[in-house]
């Protein structure tokens, strides 16, 4: 059973931290509705939507994938690196403790999730604004014993790695995401979706890529759930590059939530739970 962990929208949203966008008025209960046909698609994909305690105060707390990166025999707690995210976290750990062990980062360090790219023995962690090399070293000491390897990798010219770059499919037995058991056309590497304008795809050699329409950049950011590709509905040309390489996809509208600065991937957190 796949499990989604997702928050609310703070009626605070338009306060959120933004560091590479132009503050512009955010419709909170635009935000709201796009939010809850996010949640209605994972249901409707198999997942159990559990939310998080409601943090009104608190303008980021619906991007939940800052808090925590989980992977199979352990979770993740991390330390957003914009101070005001930080009491965010203590929803996350009350949520995670049923179903992981927990390990933690610790200051210095600071670590995004978002800034946190799973692949099958590989974990490619971006070096951003929010994410310091501290924050990775701790990271790789803690997965280290499951047999990941941690890739650093800069990024300058968006808020999160994974802004530039997401799962699209993974090999048989692959990730800690669910059971997404799509083979590439490659033979069982890893596909992701990537701006190349954003993040350079040198850093990903051994994974296949697609890249995003050029006409969207932020198009990069999906969410891969037991093999559909959730994609926002702003970006079209981009969906049918992916659904010409034979996936599955399905959208939502999410332009209220980018002027914050989130994508589809910062709204749940995933869990594999077995019953």
């Amino acid at each position: 059973m796949l499990l989604a962990l997702t928050r609310s929208v703070s009626p605070e949203i338009a306060r959120c931290e933004l560091t590479h966008l132009a503050r512009t008025p955010i419709d909170y209960a635009r935000a709201v509705a796009e939010h809850d046909e996010y949640e209605d698609l994972l249901r409707r994909l198999g997942c159990r939507v559990e939310r998080l305690p409601d943090a009104p105060e608190l303008p980021d707390s619906v991007f939940v994938e800052d808090t925590a990166v989980v992977f199979d025999d352990v979770a993740v707690i991390a330390r957003p690196g914009a101070a005001s995210r930080q009491p965010e976290v203590d929803a996350m750990v009350g949520a995670l403790e049923p179903y992981r062990r927990l390990k933690c980062i610790e200051p210095p360090g600071t670590l995004d999730g978002g800034d946190v790219l799973v692949t099958p023995g590989r974990v490619f962690v971006g070096l951003s604004g929010r994410t310091n090399e501290e924050g990775m070293r701790q990271l790789a000491s803690h997965i280290a014993p499951f047999g990941f390897e941690v890739i650093g990798v800069p990024v300058t010219g968006c808020l999160h790695l994974k802004s530039a770059v997401t799962v699209l499919g993974l090999p048989p037995k692959g990730g800690s995401y669910g059971e997404n058991l799509w083979l590439p056309p490659s033979g069982g590497r890893t596909l992701l979706l990537i701006n190349p304008a954003w993040v350079d795809p040198a850093h990903f050699a051994g994974c296949d890529l697609i890249e995003i329409d050029p006409a969207e950049p932020a198009a990069a950011n999906v969410l891969l759930v037991d093999g559909t590709v959730i994609g926002a509905a702003e970006f079209p040309q981009t969906r049918r590059r992916i659904e010409a390489k034979g996936l599955v996809t399905a959208s939502v509208p999410a332009g209220e939530l980018a002027k914050a600065e989130g994508g589809l991937t910062c709204c749940s957190v995933l869990v594999t739970v077995r019953e």
